[in-house]
């Protein structure tokens, strides 16, 4: 076996499934994932980022049944290299995963089990290139990983108006995306929750129901999710400034 098949052999394929069908009825109006953010639809912010990483070979995007044809000659007109496919979502963010993973171009025959999977939310933009690598790097290794950071806020329950006893935040982290896994993992979990008519806020909770465990890699606070009008406007102020420290065509 040559050096350059010996290469391709070990490192995995990665492919970023991003689910945006969803409706962004917190914020209202026009759906989130097209709203303006730097000149561009906000999931377009999303997509340049993958599509400009050198360990993300395919980008497949669930979106909105009626939109996928559009979508796919927008994304071609911008140029982006790596979109494998445009498909249709579902009704839930469970149903548009399992709709990109299927769309999601064969695994690798040579060395199948080592094909890595990431599902990262459109509305999140700024995720770091550096917390991309280490999450690839751990899934590779370990199976499965996602992005989360500590709880950093006193925590306390609220019952009628009032504050109740303050919870515990020892051990307590956010989740965030994007979360990695094995190809074969994360296709044995859709299936069982669809058979087993489970659902779920996230894929890590998915893996874990089928006994796989995941593991934690820190994420950024740059990494914010848009979905309420502040959010909007916090997304606004973080991309005036990184376009003034890096070109959007950089």
């Amino acid at each position: 076996m040559d050096l350059e098949t010996l290469v391709k052999t070990l490192l995995p394929i990665v492919t970023v499934l991003v689910p945006a069908a969803g409706s962004g009825v917190r914020m209202g109006g026009q759906r989130k994932q097209y709203r303006d953010l730097g000149g561009v639809p906000l999931f377009v912010q999303t997509l340049r980022v993958f599509d400009k990483h050198p360990r993300v070979h395919h980008i497949v995007v669930a979106a909105p049944e009626r939109d996928t044809e559009w979508l796919a000659r927008d994304l071609r007109s911008r140029g982006f290299r790596k979109i494998h496919a445009v498909t249709a979502g579902g009704a839930a963010r469970q149903d548009s995963v399992a709709a990109a993973l299927a769309a999601a171009p064969p695994a690798q025959a040579a060395s199948p089990d080592r094909d890595i999977v990431l599902v990262h939310d459109a509305a999140r933009p700024f995720v770091p290139s550096g917390c991309i690598d280490a999450l690839i790097y751990t899934a590779a290794d370990k199976g499965a990983a996602s992005l989360a950071l500590p709880v950093s806020d006193t925590l306390r329950f609220v019952s009628d108006g009032l504050f109740g006893d303050t919870v515990d935040r020892e051990g307590l982290y956010r989740m965030q995306t994007p979360q990695a896994f094995r190809r074969a993992w994360l296709e044995e979990a859709h299936r069982a929750a669809r058979d087993e008519g489970v659902e779920a806020t996230d894929d890590v909770m998915l893996v874990q129901r089928i006994g796989r465990p995941v593991a934690l890699v820190g994420g950024s606070a740059l990494n914010v999710k848009v979905t309420t009008a502040t959010d909007y406007k916090l997304a606004g102020v973080i991309q005036s400034a990184s376009e003034r420290i890096i070109p959007a065509d950089a």
